[in-house]
């Protein structure tokens, strides 16, 4: 882009080619990551995981597990174009066309009262399954891979600032290295009254923060 960077004119040829070279293995490298992780994640549904696992990721700076039963698909954020809605809350990003239909793409991270997910390459948006019947999808930090359930030690939900954790802040664990991970129930955040009114008009407070 014009005014940034360096031109690759400043470079030999074979350099410039090296480079091209390492980019497009780096890209190459996160697309067989992403594969290989959709596809354990299938298998996972399909019940070929004989122990049960879910999906780790990152929210607020708040390691999180995800059911696999409640996910859809894992998309790459880079580049996907968010249509933004007048009036919404700061924590519903806007819409987005996936597999021809219109997906409401929501910061969970925000909803949840922690800073914004800042946008980068590691985010990714994630869709919920079809069978909770809302089209909606999550703007995750980043994915961290599956972790077994039968690993970790069920630990006391931390306190919410408002009172009680919400319905669908399900469990709380710690792993062997100490690290305490929150699972969340989609199918009950979809059906959370506040969740379900993303308009400024809607409910501004509501207990609904973990």
């Amino acid at each position: 882009m014009p005014g940034h960077g360096v031109s690759t004119a400043a470079f030999p040829p074979a350099a410039a080619a090296m480079s091209s070279f390492e980019t497009g293995a780096r890209q190459g490298r996160l697309r067989q990551y992403q594969l290989q992780l959709i596809e354990r994640i299938q298998a996972a549904r399909s019940g070929a995981l004989a122990a049960r696992k879910e999906l780790g990721v990152m929210l607020g700076g708040r390691p999180c597990l995800l059911d696999l039963t409640q996910l859809g698909e894992i998309v790459i954020a880079t580049g996907v174009q968010i249509q933004g809605v007048p009036l919404a809350q700061d924590w519903y990003l806007g819409l987005v066309a996936m597999r021809g239909r219109l997906t409401g793409v929501v910061d969970l991270a925000r909803y949840m009262g922690e800073p914004p997910c800042a946008p980068g390459n590691h985010c990714r948006i994630i869709t919920f399954s079809p069978r909770l019947g809302l089209n909606c999808a999550l703007l995750v930090e980043r994915v961290l891979g599956l972790r077994q359930l039968r690993t970790l030690q069920s630990v006391p939900l931390p306190a919410a600032p408002l009172g009680a954790a919400p319905s669908w802040a399900a469990q709380a664990l710690r792993d062997s290295e100490g690290q305490q991970w929150l699972r969340l129930d989609l199918a009950q955040l979809a059906q959370s009254e506040r969740f379900l009114d993303a308009g400024f008009g809607g409910l501004a407070a509501h207990k609904d923060i973990c």
